[in-house]
């Protein structure tokens, strides 16, 4: 069997010739659109429509100006965007070029536009070791919303005092959550703590917060990487779209699996 059409031209052709109807090559565009922005970005605007993972706009290393130029040609065609890590500088820019539009903090993350995804069923639980792992966790809450992700939290709950996890355990259990997030610095232990606890995957979450030798992430990633506790994977430090990436992703795999009360647009397939 031949190869679909991909091309713009390939797919223009197939519908002249009656071999693709229109609603088919307006899914195949959109799930392969991209968009040559002024020389310096090329933005993947179909990543959601194939992958179920939004383009995100990463702003380390990016001009002021830079993201938001992408940020406005990205709400061209959609009505939100996420900014992932952006400088005080690069923030003031953003509202400036975009009077009018909402720009709210998400832990580490921007959230750019309006409206609210649609609801897919999925549901996570985001559990923070300490207070300040929280601009991590957020921005990984942030993400995972994006997806259509319903969201519980619970912070400060180390294993400096595990007692205080108590509670929590029982709320999530009750909210019966396909994915867990565990945000930790330090030594890292929370997330092999949860791990060992609940039934469904938990992906850790190191954070660049501890002291001195194996501070900087090192000792948490480590601590995580190293852990006998099944069901535990782990995302890089301070990869906050990582990891709610991942749990989404997850959770909306069950969703589409389980779930029958949600109108819900299929998924890429595997």
């Amino acid at each position: 069997m031949p190869e679909p059409p991909n091309d713009l031209e390939q797919i223009l052709a197939a519908v002249a010739e009656g071999a693709l109807s229109p609603p088919e090559a307006a899914e195949r565009l959109r799930s392969g659109e991209v968009r040559y922005l002024e020389g310096f970005a090329v933005l993947d605007l179909g990543r959601a429509k194939r992958k179920g993972v939004p383009e995100i706009v990463y702003a380390p290393g990016k001009t002021p100006d830079g993201v938001a130029i992408i940020c406005a040609s990205m709400l061209e065609r959609r009505k939100r965007v996420i900014v992932s890590n952006p400088t005080r500088k690069q923030e003031e820019v953003l509202r400036r070029a975009l009077p009018g539009v909402s720009i709210e903090r998400a832990g580490r993350a921007l959230v750019v536009g309006t409206g609210e995804p649609a609801p897919t069923g999925g549901r996570i639980v985001a559990i923070s070791a300490g207070t300040s792992d929280l601009p991590v966790l957020e921005e990984a809450v942030a993400i995972a919303k994006e997806m259509g992700i319903a969201v519980k939290s619970f912070h400060d709950v180390g294993v400096a005092g595990l007692h205080r996890l108590a509670g929590p355990l029982e709320e999530l259990r009750a909210f019966d959550p396909d994915c867990v997030i565990v945000a930790a610095g330090m030594e890292g232990a929370l997330a092999s703590v949860v791990s060992g606890l609940v039934a469904v995957p938990v992906i850790g979450l190191p954070t660049s917060i501890g002291y001195g030798l194996g501070g900087g992430g090192t000792a948490a990633i480590l601590g995580m990487l190293g852990s006998c506790s099944p069901g535990l994977s782990v995302v890089n430090v301070d990869n906050g779209v990582g990891a709610g990436a991942t749990a989404a992703l997850i959770a909306n795999r069950a969703a589409r699996r389980e779930n029958t009360k949600y109108d819900r647009t299929p998924g890429p397939d595997l």
